[in-house]
């Protein structure tokens, strides 16, 4: 993994897209992937004019409670006015092309007892991630950056 060194950093990995759900909206899709090492599903809706995926695409992933590097707050202005701050302000928004904002907000334990599943909300577009507890016991309950890249 190459890691994008935050201290707001509480989950990345890179993964694989496999399968797009039917599309049921205009500008939604549903992407269906598994991380390089496959001990990771990724269910995501994504807006498709802004952030366009397809199988077989590889995307790098994270998420960071805070876009600044050193995990500071982002104080009283919006995310995007934080990510347009400019060069001397650099973001971790700078380094990726899809940004999203939302809560951490349930998670369910698998009956083998070895894994979870984390659900997130994008204002609607919702995220779920399914593993071991090793990989995803950083999340918790809280609000999120969602920041997403291909490979």
């Amino acid at each position: 993994m190459s890691g994008i060194a935050s201290d707001a950093q509480l989950f990345e990995d890179h993964f694989q897209v496999e399968r797009l759900s039917d599309p049921k909206y205009d500008r939604v899709d549903r992407i269906y992937c598994k991380s390089e090492d496959k001990s990771i599903s990724m269910s995501l809706d994504i807006n498709k004019e802004l952030f366009p995926c397809k199988p077989d695409d590889e995307l790098h992933v994270a998420l960071a409670t805070s876009l600044h590097y050193d995990g500071s707050k982002d104080d009283e202005r919006g995310w995007r006015d934080v990510a347009k701050a400019g060069a001397s302000d650099a973001t971790l928004a700078d380094i990726f092309e899809y940004v999203c904002y939302g809560k951490i907000y349930k998670f369910e334990d698998a009956e083998d007892g070895k894994t979870i599943k984390a659900y997130i909300s994008f204002g609607g577009l919702l995220m779920s991630l399914e593993g071991p507890y090793k990989k995803l016991t950083p999340l918790r309950v809280d609000y999120v950056y969602l920041l997403a890249r291909k490979r």
